[in-house]
């Protein structure tokens, strides 16, 4: 249940219609890396969208970066909507690296 509350808070985040957002979140289990990513320190919490979206929060400053992402395989593209763009790894199921960063899955 927490894990669906914090794709919604994400999903909110993202301006994602609230009526479609049970069934985008129903295809989560799906994929395997969506949900919420996290630096040891708290600093940068990245939300893997079930709908290819992210939202990533930086510090106190929530929805810091926005835009679309693709992942193949282990590796994953990222597309800002400021147009900039991004990529990193997964090392496995809980670690992603990301940006010179290393994010850990929270449940």
């Amino acid at each position: 249940m927490r894990r669906l509350a914090l794709i919604g808070l994400a999903l909110a985040a993202a301006s994602i219609d609230p009526s479609t957002a049970e069934e985008t979140t129903m295809s989560a289990t799906d994929h395997p890396y969506v949900g919420l990513w996290v630096t040891d320190d708290g600093h940068v919490r990245h939300a893997l969208l079930p709908n290819g979206r992210y939202d990533e929060a930086r510090g106190t400053r929530e929805s810091a970066y926005r835009g679309r992402y693709e992942v193949t395989g282990t590796h994953i593209e990222y597309w800002d909507d400021t147009g900039f763009t991004a990529d990193g790894d997964f090392v496995d199921a809980n670690t992603l690296h990301h940006g010179g960063m290393v994010l850990r899955r929270r449940p």
